[in-house]
Parts: C-alpha cells; structure tokens; sequence
C-alpha cells in the first residue's frame, strides 16, 4: 500500500444547482467558464453501484477548467439519488470534491483499509472510473471522491 495520501490531488468541485442553464450564465456573467458538457455517463453502464441506475444516467453535469482545478455543475433529475437528496436537504451547494489518483481499484482498497464506505461506484470496461465516499455526515462536511482517466485493466 502507498503511502501518498488518496486525497492529495483535487480535480475538481462538483456543485449542485436545480437550474443548471441558471447558474452557467450566472457564472459566465462573472467570467467563469467557458463550459461543455460533461460527456456520456452510458460508458459506466456495465459496472456501475449506485442506488438506482435511471436517476444516475438522468444527472446533468457541465464543466469549467479553471486553470488548475474543474468546477462541476450538477442537476439532479426527479429520481432518487444522493445529488437530489443533497438538493433537498441542503439546497444548492458543494457535494463532493473529486481527487485524481493513479488507478481506482487500488485507491478504492486504501480507503476501505482507511474505514470509507463505498457510496456511489462506476467503472468503465478499461478500469478507470470514479468512486464516491460515504464522508459528509461523518466530519468531512462533504463527499469525496476518487477518480482516475487512465486505464487500469
């Protein structure tokens, strides 16, 4: 096992909004952006762990590179998941930060040795994917993330 921290290099900050179209041209009218859409969620279909499958695939993400961090933008849709539960018990605001690591399942592994629980899941068919900690309620005051691009199988 490593000895990097699994939390040591921040990607990005997700923030949920109701209204997505909203806040991009709020942000834009105070020079943040420009924004993309964030690309397909189907690429997870087939190794995803997430409470219910339709409310992932109906998330709504846009994305800014800032320079040395992405800001996320996330609306959730009607169905039940951890973003909409957020949603409607905090209002808008941040959700998680998402840290970059080499390879996911062995970042996934460290943290379980660490006492984290597993709150959301997804893996594409190269290994590289994300995975959500259960750390909001527990003095984190957010949820973290894992995430890594580079293939991994």
């Amino acid at each position: 096992m490593s000895d990097t921290p699994l939390f040591q290099t921040l990607h990005h900050i997700c923030v949920v909004v109701r209204d997505i179209e909203r806040s991009v041209a709020s942000y834009e009218s105070r020079g943040v952006g420009p924004w993309h859409d964030f690309p397909s969620l189907d690429a997870f279909k087939d190794d995803l762990q997430v409470p219910d499958q339709g409310a992932f695939f109906d998330l709504t993400y846009k994305y800014a590179d800032l320079g040395n961090i992405q800001l996320q933008l996330c609306r959730p849709g009607t169905g039940p998941s951890p973003q909409r539960d957020f949603l409607e018990m905090h209002g808008e605001g941040v959700f998680h930060l998402g840290f970059s690591v080499p390879e996911c399942d062995a970042a996934e592994d460290r943290a379980a040795d660490l006492g984290l629980e597993v709150l959301l899941r997804g893996r594409r068919p190269d290994g590289s994917g994300f995975t959500y900690f259960d750390t909001a309620g527990d003095g984190a005051g957010v949820v973290l993330q894992i995430r890594s691009t580079s293939p991994s199988r």
